[in-house]
């Protein structure tokens, strides 16, 4: 369960930092500020540091912990803001097949006949 609250929490916090109208003074000369991937990492990095405080989550804090936890957090915060936009769930179809965009006269008549 730990790992849920820490993924969770590096969720909202990179949401927070990357979305909300709290930064946007900031946000347009920093890049990272606009990347979920980039915020998410150090949102992890962040939680690792306050988990000597917190009873949601505890972990050691170390350098490699520090990667990790960031890591993941890194890739779950990029994850969740790809499939949750403002408007709920997100999906796009992308096709690799070309699309032919011409319809056979002949069939189009034969399928709207029935």
């Amino acid at each position: 369960m730990d790992l849920v609250y820490f993924v969770l929490c590096a969720y909202g916090i990179t949401q927070v930092l990357v979305f909300s109208r709290l930064l946007e003074r900031i946000r347009p000369a920093y890049h990272f500020f606009h990347c979920p991937m980039c915020m998410g990492f150090w949102a992890g990095a962040f939680l690792l540091a306050l988990s000597p405080y917190t009873d949601l989550f505890t972990y050691t804090v170390s350098g490699v912990n520090g990667f990790l936890l960031g890591s993941l957090s890194s890739g779950t915060s990029y994850i969740l803001c790809m499939l949750i936009g403002d408007g709920g769930l997100q999906h796009e179809y992308r096709s690799t097949a070309p699309v032919d965009t011409e319809v056979d006269a002949q069939t189009s008549r034969q399928v709207l006949q029935g």
